[in-house]
């Protein structure tokens, strides 16, 4: 059967890897928690603390660490750490061909599989409850660089599939034999050599990841520039109907925002409240605007008339920076006496304007800026509210009689108008903060199906500032197909992840080729689809193979297939299956279906019962009898799943604790498209205890001691929680001390991630301090 592609929701970053060495994330994720009530040796951070956990490589682009102020400054991406996924569980009885094998696979951080080992039974290894998956973040930035290939890259006549480090190659003829469906193919005499070895100096046979760039004549609309001069515009698009406190704060997150781009970057703003402002950079010497009707969709003989006119819309920032803070400053809070859920906003209508712009040549040609970019165009919305007016709008009143039929329609508009933009080769992410809702359930349709992502703050301080400026840097090209390929015995069920079941015409068919092909909604280095297999027939080898091929433009307009291929020995016991699997991982896989199905909070409860469910499962398959009972010993080799899977039950993503369902959806958005790192940090939270000296001791987050003289960092991906026993608040000295390392080590726990977490701090017997 085809597999069942799942396009989730939104995107979001990485939080340590399976089988990291001890300190990576500061966590040993052979072992990702600590068992039983004996916490394990505290990992040492030396005061000033030093680097604690990256969540995710970032691009050469990502701009330097700036420190947090309480000035208009805002921290920014740091510097990749080494994170390497090692194979530190191979035994030495193993076949050192094995143990070579496991090498090469840990080398490949962009794939994760759930366990190292393949089962040949096929009744045996389709078990649902356990299952068999990968984890492929196709963006992902190597530390290393990956071998790059500046030529065609040779396929398989018969399938597709990638010439590869584990095909066998004839010398003499050059002939190389497919590892997916054993085809012999030809190199154009590429592959002929004196001996083996030498093959070993063509990147693609001695290394598992292989970037083929294609540039030059092949590619006419390469642009040989630095990534900030060719980068893509970024428009603003602001809500205007505000109150002045908010208003405050959004023109400080603003101005910081402008602050920390590129001079290069390339800026428009745009307003919109009953109508939509497009300001012009032209005018220096005062904020000047032009106005468009937002009661309905702008024609095109409007959008002509904006664009072909004088005014210059998107402007270098090293050009307009001073008319840019101008038109800021010159914002005003709402003056009607409405409250905020009945304030007219047409943010569809201002969003399609933003199209408008980013496509129009004035912008483009004006003041030396080529009209050619690379990557994608990116819209950030600031939303204070719902869209209740013009098109995509909802009635300001739930009550209305035709709610429900209008809140569809208005999904169903936006969804087309996020695949318009993503046509448009142009991501939206939506941004909202304030305390008004803003209708969950009809924006969340834009960002997803541009590729964008929607985010929920309490405000528009400085944590909505960080997630402008993540978020205006994130991408890293366009365009993106993924295509899967696997031995012949395995077959791809399930595909979760930011993206749909691509048309057929958008790669090429072969004679016999089962390749799935995905298309992704944008090219993200914090993207991460989550795959399930199964045998489709028992397996006769000694190894499966995968390959996962991934073919997008880069931000130089450069095409670049990356290739990555992965072999697994197989096993015929389940003793040394279970003994391969990766706990963390596999409760990952199972977290992302499970999230999958949970749409409301009705689909959350019952997907808790199926995690009790699953355990259970588990026991009777796998598991030894109990002596006279009809029950079963848990598998020991599984002993760290059931309570990674006790986090997920009852967190925020199954369980209660979100104030309201639009925070819950907005969250399994973000894990179901988050990358391994977040997804396991949001399934299961990790506790560090602060001690004398400014180290950190992990604790197990399941048996937490609330300790009077204690400091504790709860990190749970989208939160982070500092709390201060009584005793040690009392201790002015002490508490200023504990509370310093605490938000140092949070700041460097999440330097990173984006969305970026709330960080809240609290004392015993005080109201909750929050601070960013």
């Amino acid at each position: 059967p085809p597999p069942i592609m799942q396009p989730n929701q939104i995107p979001s970053p990485l939080v340590g890897s399976p089988n990291l060495p001890p300190m990576a994330n500061g966590v040993q994720l052979g072992s990702p928690f600590p068992r039983l009530s004996t916490p394990p040796g505290p990992p040492v951070f030396s005061s000033p603390l030093q680097q604690a956990a990256v969540p995710f490589r970032t691009s050469p682009s990502t701009p330097q660490p700036v420190a947090y102020s309480s000035g208009s400054s805002l921290p920014t991406s740091s510097p990749p750490t080494n994170l390497s996924n090692g194979s530190n569980e191979l035994q030495q009885h193993q076949a050192s061909e094995a143990a070579e094998d496991l090498a090469q696979y840990s080398d490949s951080p962009n794939v994760l599989f759930s366990a190292h080992k393949v089962l040949k039974q096929k009744k045996l290894a389709n078990v649902g409850s356990l299952g068999f998956g990968a984890l492929v973040s196709p963006g992902r930035e190597v530390s290393s660089g990956p071998q790059i290939v500046h030529r065609d890259p040779h396929r398989c006549q018969n399938c597709g599939a990638y010439a590869n480090l584990y095909c066998d190659v004839l010398v003499g003829s050059g002939q190389w034999q497919c590892v997916v469906c054993r085809n012999l193919n030809g190199s154009d005499g590429d592959y002929i050599a004196a001996s083996k070895g030498h093959l070993r100096n063509l990147p693609e046979l001695s290394s598992p990841l292989v970037d083929y760039v294609q540039t030059g004549n092949r590619r006419p609309g390469f642009v040989p520039l630095p990534d900030s001069k060719v980068a893509a515009p970024t428009v603003l698009v602001i809500d205007e109907s505000l109150d002045e406190q908010h208003l405050q704060h959004l023109q400080s997150s603003l101005h910081a925002f402008l602050d920390s781009l590129p001079q290069t970057t390339r800026i428009g703003i745009i307003l919109y409240g009953r109508a939509v402002s497009v300001y012009d950079f032209s005018e220096e010497s005062t904020a000047s605007a032009d106005v468009l009707s937002g009661e309905k969709s702008p024609t095109e003989e409007a959008l002509r008339t904006l664009i072909y006119g004088t005014g210059i819309y998107l402007a270098p920032l090293h050009a307009s920076l001073p008319v840019a803070h101008a038109i800021l400053s010159s914002l005003r809070p709402y003056k009607l006496n409405l409250p905020e859920a009945s304030r007219d906003r047409c943010l569809g209508a201002a969003v399609e304007v933003a199209l408008g712009v980013i496509r129009g040549p004035s912008g483009e040609t004006s003041r030396g800026v080529v009209k050619r970019h690379g990557g994608s165009s990116r819209i950030i919305v600031c939303p204070g509210g719902p869209c209740t007016y013009g098109p995509g709008s909802v009635p300001h009143s739930m009550s209305h009689p035709n709610y429900a039929y209008m809140e569809n329609s208005a999904s169903k508009w936006m969804e087309n108008l996020g695949r318009q933009a993503r046509r448009g080769n142009t991501v939206v992410d939506i941004i909202c903060a304030g305390t008004c809702p803003v209708r969950v359930s009809v924006l969340q349709p834009l960002s997803k199906f541009s590729g964008g992502v929607l985010v929920l703050q309490d405000d528009f301080g400085e944590a909505f500032g960080v997630n402008l400026q993540r978020a205006s840097v994130r991408a890293s090209g366009s365009n993106g197909l993924l295509e899967i390929r696997c031995s012949d015995e395995m077959l791809v069920t399930q595909v979760v992840g930011p993206g749909e079941e691509a048309h057929p015409d958008s790669h090429e068919p072969f004679k016999i080729d089962r390749c799935v092909a995905i298309q992704m909604l944008s090219m993200d280095e914090t993207q991460c689809f989550a795959l399930s297999f199964e045998n489709r027939v028992d397996i006769r080898s000694d190894f499966v193979y995968f390959q996962f091929a991934v073919r997008y433009l880069n931000v130089y307009q450069a095409d670049v297939t990356r290739v990555i291929t992965v072999r697994l020995p197989t096993v015929d016991g389940v003793s040394a299956y279970l003994q391969s699997v990766q706990e963390d991982v596999a409760a990952v896989l199972i977290a992302k279906r499970t999230v999958l199905r949970a749409a409301s909070y009705r689909d959350a409860v019952e997907a808790r019962s199926t995690i009790d469910e699953r355990i259970k499962d588990l026991a009777a398959r796998f598991g030894s009898p109990v002596t006279n009972s009809k029950l079963n010993h848990y598998p020991r080799e599984l002993s760290g799943l059931p309570e990674l899977l006790f986090h997920l039950r009852r967190g925020p993503l199954l369980g209660s604790i979100g104030s309201h369902e639009d925070e819950r959806s907005v969250l399994r958005a973000i894990f179901l498209n988050a990358s391994f790192d977040l997804s396991l940090r949001m399934v299961a939270p990790r506790c560090l205890m602060h001690r004398e000296g400014g180290t950190f001791e992990e604790l197990p987050a399941y048996d937490l001691a609330m300790q009077s003289d204690a400091a504790l960092v709860l990190d749970h991906g989208t939160d982070v929680f500092v709390w201060l026993g009584g005793g040690l608040a009392a201790d002015r000295g002490k508490s200023a001390a504990a509370l310093a390392a605490c938000r140092t080590l949070a700041e460097e726990l999440t330097e990173v991630r984006f969305p970026a977490p709330r960080i809240l701090a609290f004392k015993v017997g005080e109201m909750p301090v929050f601070f960013f």
